[in-house]
């Protein structure tokens, strides 16, 4: 009697640790190969790549590398000596202008005055055209003197946004050229993560869905939210093989590697205690409102177990 009762309890104790060991397997399969979680992601971030507007050798460098800089902070300097000239020049052609029309305005208003007798109207119209054509020379002359000053005022390059300067390798001496970039500022209000996410996932994340962001090496986590899902990616299919035909990959039928869709998630905050820079490894994950990871109940998972085999049967007695 003892041992019958022996070999029931271990019968019913193995039984339930075997229930107990399903269970678990099947929620944590569930849990990381269905919830809306990616080890794939990756810190981006704009930059701008500031190119002078005029060319000329480089005088002055205000910044060092990785330094916080500030819209409309001088980055550096071009030598301003061609350019003062230039000024000085265009100056001294505008006083000359302004002079001529002054005399060309008084020779028309005096001709204007006079009788017919005096002045024929032909030459009241010569003498009027005359002096049109200094105003037109003087506009010109100023126009010219404009355009001298502000590239003057370019040979101050400035910070476009408000970031560190980023692998800054220029040097006073090296040359600038007009259109030419030579110094990176990362925007430091523009820093963002992309997700990698399986395509068998997209399906549960939603625009503005709560963000949990892991950086490999920092323990405390970044809170963001999902702002967008790429709607395209490259594929292999498109491209054109011999005598312009696709060139189609094969598929196998029992292995199919799911697509990977970038979804965007904007940074909403960083602990003080971590430091972000773009290309950093993340761990992206879709959470709750407790901050936990989002994935199926309980009941919703099997619920789908119930109908995934029977799929499997109904395929079975096909």
């Amino acid at each position: 009697m003892f041992e019958k009762a022996r070999r029931v309890l271990q019968y019913t104790t193995t039984a339930v640790i075997l229930v107990i060991a399903a269970i678990t397997a099947f929620v944590l399969w569930d849990y990381y190969t269905s919830a809306p979680w990616t080890r794939n992601g990756q810190v981006r971030v704009q930059t701008v790549n500031i190119a002078p507007r005029v060319s000329g050798p480089i005088i002055a460098l205000h910044v060092h590398d990785n330094q916080i800089v500030h819209v409309g902070d001088v980055l550096y300097d071009i030598d301003p000596f061609d350019f003062q000239v230039e000024v000085a020049n265009a100056t001294a052609v505008a006083d000359q202008r302004k002079a001529d029309l002054i005399l060309k305005t008084a020779q028309h208003n005096r001709r204007d005055r006079l009788t017919d007798a005096a002045a024929s109207p032909e030459e009241k119209q010569v003498y009027e055209a005359t002096a049109e054509v200094a105003r037109a020379v003087y506009a010109q002359a100023l126009a010219q003197l404009s355009q001298a000053k502000i590239n003057l005022e370019r040979t101050h390059i400035r910070s476009t946004v408000t970031g560190p300067v980023n692998n800054l390798i220029m040097r006073v001496g090296d040359f600038a050229t007009a259109g030419k970039s030579n110094i990176t500022v990362i925007d430091q209000s523009s820093y963002w993560v992309d997700g990698y996410f399986e395509e068998t996932r997209i399906g549960s994340i939603n625009i503005g869905d709560p963000v949990r962001v892991d950086l490999m090496g920092f323990h405390n986590p970044l809170e963001g939210h999902v702002v967008s899902v790429t709607r395209g990616i490259a594929t292999a299919n498109a491209d054109t093989g011999v005598q312009g035909l696709p060139t189609v990959d094969p598929v196998y039928t029992w292995v199919r590697l799911a697509q990977r869709i970038p979804v965007r998630v904007q940074i909403d905050r960083v602990p003080d205690d971590v430091t972000v820079s773009a290309g950093m490894t993340a761990t992206v994950t879709v959470v709750g409102s407790k901050g936990h990871r989002a994935h199926d109940t309980l009941q919703d998972a099997f619920e789908r177990l119930h109908d995934v085999v029977f799929a499997v049967g109904a395929g079975a007695h096909r």
